[in-house]
């Protein structure tokens, strides 16, 4: 290969690449709001799903431009991962239009009479109309024309390339000489980022004799094992949603490359068969167009039936924290029917509640800006785990001969209230939080003063804690109110002095006094839940106690 050569064979690519950008691009533009409809159509079945895939990506001619918005939609809660599956299988088989342009066209007409008028018609669009609905028509038209000279360009390089039989020499050496050219298949798209445009390079080249057929199917089922990279690559610290739909992306490519591999000669024997009942015999891009069809569908064949499986062991594998927080831990309904062992799994339940609500009201009295977002969940999992905590106390089982485990039910739901109360006032203090700046020295330093005893207050609420004292919170909780009402007064005088704006006193009015609430919240679950914990030992020793004593036969 010359130097020439290999500069046509680099600008072909950068041709075929730009025109993709521009098309896809152009394209969503000019769809508008009719891809968001298509997709939210797609909530309706999986079967749906599946069309609308296909639909997008043959509109916008980009599976990672659908992969992306699917994502957003699972993360916006708008489709669910099961709902998403089904996209992302008709993404991946509405992908395979570019092989199909690619061997219809690239070898049958004239590729520079079709791209010159659509460059020269598509640039004159998008000056005359910029970013507005025709604009980006034209854009798309443009971009059409920079893929069909990428094509030609690509077409000629290999044409005149001649002798291929080094590649056929590694074609011959069996599996390992396949696996190689699969090798070859994911690295072009890899570096590529665009398995349109390494599955351009693949057909181009198997078209110009440079490849064999084997060789050319093997890398096309690599160019779909190297389209995950895009979508790996973007979910890099992403949130659990967007993994486990980008990891049901990958699943399904590269379980397809693997049976597809391992069916290469039969999957082979069948395209020939295709081909020459289409009367295509003997053309190699349209044979690789529908083996790239064919895999594909193989794909959601084989994947179908084993999507509730997958979606299930995703979700397993792929939790975010407040998903595993929310989920609770010692309220197991088989120890329903014994009230002794169910309110102790509600204790610990509430010990683990107290304690995200500690954490979540710690964060908001220590932060500065912009917590309130990150705080959300944490209210959300407190809210989950009542609601938990509300249904398993409704199915403890009650006996009317002995009422008492279920007197405490009561306590324990008080418990779960104030809890979310404790993380709603937070997430109020840390949205106060930016409208507040309290410039006086004296105002500021009674400020961070009352903060630091409400989290040293919080301290004290820890109830499984072998130092726990009610006395102690109770004074603690005296001491606080008092030193609140001195800084209200204080905030009240510089508001009415001239010393603190009217509309920034009133937001700090409002902050100390979710900050107070946040302590009387946190300090009755703590005396609830330690009342409720001692009726569960009390309950206990009682019955211990009926168990030791002797029976009146025996007396």
């Amino acid at each position: 290969m010359t130097l020439a050569a290999v500069f046509a064979f680099i600008g072909g690519i950068g041709l075929f690449l730009l025109g993709m950008r521009l098309m896809t691009d152009g394209l969503k533009v000019a769809a508008g709001d009719t891809l968001r409809q298509i997709l939210a159509a797609a909530t309706r079945s999986r079967l749906r799903g599946l069309a609308s895939g296909i639909l997008i990506t043959t509109m916008v001619q980009s599976s990672s431009a659908v992969i992306f918005a699917t994502v957003g939609f699972v993360n916006a809660g708008l489709l669910t991962l099961y709902q998403a599956i089904g996209v992302i299988y008709g993404s991946n088989l509405g992908t395979t239009l570019t092989s199909w342009i690619v061997a219809l066209v690239g070898f049958n007409v004239n590729l520079q009479a079709l791209a010159m008028p659509a460059l020269g018609i598509g640039m004159g669009l998008w000056v005359a109309f910029g970013g507005r609905r025709y604009g980006a028509l034209g854009q798309a038209l443009a971009g059409f024309g920079l893929f069909f000279l990428g094509i030609d360009v690509l077409r000629d390089t290999f044409a005149d390339m001649g002798d291929a039989a080094a590649l056929e020499a590694w074609a011959g050496h069996g599996v390992l000489g396949l696996l190689l050219f699969l090798l070859i298949g994911i690295t072009l798209t890899v570096l590529m980022q665009s398995s349109s445009a390494a599955l351009a390079v693949t057909l181009t080249a198997a078209a110009g004799g440079l490849i064999p057929m084997t060789a050319a199917a093997a890398m096309v089922i690599g160019a779909n094992v190297g389209t995950t990279s895009t979508a790996a690559f973007a979910v890099l610290g992403a949130t659990a949603a967007a993994k486990r739909a980008a990891s049901a992306h990958v699943v399904f490519n590269v379980l397809t490359a693997v049976v597809a591999f391992s069916a290469l000669p039969v999957l082979l024997w069948l395209v020939e068969a295709i081909s020459a009942g289409l009367g295509l015999a003997g053309r190699v891009a349209t044979s690789l167009a529908i083996f790239h069809t064919l895999s594909k569908l193989l794909g959601v064949c084989l994947m179908w039936p084993l999507t509730g499986a997958l979606v299930r062991q995703l979700e397993r594998r792929f939790r975010s924290r407040e998903e595993d927080e929310s989920q609770p831990r010692h309220l197991d309904r088989n120890v329903q029917t014994a009230p002794a062992l169910a309110l102790d799994a509600m204790a610990l339940e509430l010990h683990r509640m107290g304690a995200i609500a500690r954490r979540t009201a710690g964060e908001a009295l220590s932060s500065e800006h912009g917590a309130a977002a990150r705080l959300e969940p944490d209210w959300r999992t407190v809210e989950s785990l009542n609601l938990a905590l509300a249904e398993f106390a409704s199915g403890i089982s009650r006996s009317e001969k002995d009422p008492g485990p279920a007197a405490g039910l009561p306590d324990a739901l008080r418990v779960g209230n104030y809890l979310v109360d404790v993380c709603e006032h937070a997430v109020e203090v840390a949205r106060l939080q930016p409208q507040i700046e309290l410039r006086d020295e004296a105002l500021a330093g009674a400020a961070n003063s009352l903060r630091a005893h409400a989290a040293g207050l919080l301290a004290l609420t820890v109830v499984d804690h072998e130092d726990f004292d009610l006395r102690a919170l109770k004074a603690a909780r005296g001491a606080f109110e008092v030193e609140y009402q001195a800084l209200k007064a204080q905030l009240l005088r510089a508001g009415t002095s001239g010393l603190l704006p009217a509309r920034r006193m009133a937001s700090a009015l409002e902050q100390f006094s979710a900050i107070r609430r946040i302590v009387d919240q946190a300090a009755k679950a703590a005396e609830y839940l330690d009342r409720f914990t001692r009726r569960e030992e009390d309950s206990a020793g009682a019955s211990e106690a009926s168990d030791d004593a002797p029976s009146d036969e025996a007396a």
